[in-house]
């Protein structure tokens, strides 16, 4: 396995050796429910809310504001559909992008047959939203705004800022959640000044494990569970807390938040190794179809008459892992609804595959990926 060089990230990542160590004491020795009054169950809500700090210090936020979940779907079914539901006699229009993640999209589907009246933004070559857009779409209806920070295909990042301020200013009582899980950990986040009303992030993302993530609610946003029984965190989300999980949620988180700066010139050393190698080798007989400043972790790229899903099971039998979009919706075998919207050349479409980078991964990796497009491409060609 050594020999694998993983670019899938985007999809998920190894767990540090650190996160496995502080997950295992947990199942060895603080295996306590967390809601038992005994003992055991004392001390694994200590670890649960020291937990719920760390994650809280990194996004510059009350702790009190982080409830933890399952991951990055659970958190956006929850915002949407907890924060829709709770404000409709208010409104019925909920807006979104064209760009989102699956869990966004479906959840915005399905209630439209509640009575809520969707919409959906599109954006440009970039993937960005248009702040004339935002400000047109925007009226006195509109309860909640759901957008991706950075996009989990090709890395877009959204003018988060610009988008709220635009909404505060045309309905200052519209919520706006922020899909965060392709960018927590990976670019700073200040949740003090982004002043968003919910966000999503998740653990599997950070090389933490996965089945947990986290919901930013902020303070006296009306919001109703999805969930309900014992009345866990703090009565919004019922069911024992996964604590060896969230446990390592937050390892993870600090680590990575530790060494942010050092990944992100680490992944941005390999994508520019990367795209050196592809000029020299291919010229501009390949598409580039992430922005110039889109996060350096990802890059989607596309070659001319070469499908896919044979590029990537061709860099898979040389031990080079890559995907071809979202992980969620790869193995529906339809074209990127991301790279559609963003009305690209259908080469680049067609073609197009995913490479997605951590600290963990290697210039010399890169040069190992150049390698072998250079002797399958021609190959595989039609």
């Amino acid at each position: 396995m050594s020999d694998i060089i993983y670019f899938d990230n985007s999809a998920t990542t190894s767990v540090y050796p650190d996160v496995l160590s502080a997950m295992n004491e947990v199942y060895s020795k603080y295996y306590g429910n967390p809601s038992s009054l005994h003992k055991m169950g004392n001390e694994a809500d200590i670890i649960l809310q020291k937990s719920r700090e760390a994650i809280a210090k990194t996004l510059n936020v009350p702790d009190s504001c982080i409830y933890f979940t399952s991951g990055g779907t659970e958190s956006n079914n929850w915002a949407i559909k907890g924060a829709s539901r709770a404000n409709k006699r208010r409104g019925n229009r909920i807006i979104t992008t064209k760009i989102e993640h699956p869990s966004v999209l479906e959840c915005f589907k399905y209630l439209e047959t509640e009575g809520f009246s969707p919409f959906y933004l599109g954006v440009d070559s970039n993937g960005l939203v248009s702040l004339d857009d935002v400000r047109n779409a925007v009226d006195d209806s509109t309860i909640l705004l759901s957008f991706i920070l950075v996009n989990n295909e090709t890395g877009t990042i959204q003018k988060a800022r610009d988008i709220i301020r635009e909404v505060r200013i045309k309905n200052p009582k519209t919520l706006i959640h922020i899909d965060a899980v392709q960018a927590y950990g990976k670019i700073p986040i200040n949740l003090a000044r982004l002043d968003a009303d919910l966000m999503s992030i998740s653990s599997h993302k950070i090389h933490g494990p996965k089945g947990c993530g986290a919901l930013y609610i902020k303070k006296n946003t009306h919001i109703i569970p999805i969930l309900h029984g014992g009345g866990q965190e703090n009565k919004y989300r019922s069911g024992t807390e996964n604590l060896p999980a969230i446990c390592g949620f937050a390892k993870a988180a600090e680590i990575i938040h530790g060494s942010m700066e050092e990944n992100r010139n680490r992944v941005r050393e390999i994508k520019n190794a990367i795209l050196k190698g592809l000029h020299e080798e291919f010229g501009d007989g390949f598409g580039i179809n992430s922005p110039e400043d889109a996060y350096e972790g990802i890059l989607n790229i596309a070659f001319p008459r070469v499908k896919a899903q044979v590029l990537m099971h061709h860099l898979e039998s040389k031990n080079i892992i890559v995907s071809v979009g979202s992980a969620c919706s790869s193995r529906k075998n339809i074209q990127s609804h991301v790279l559609t919207a963003m009305n690209l050349p259908r080469d680049n479409i067609e073609g197009a595959i995913r490479l997605s980078f951590s600290g963990m991964n290697t210039v010399e990796e890169a040069e190992r990926f150049i390698l072998a497009v250079r002797e399958i491409i021609p190959a595989i060609r039609y």
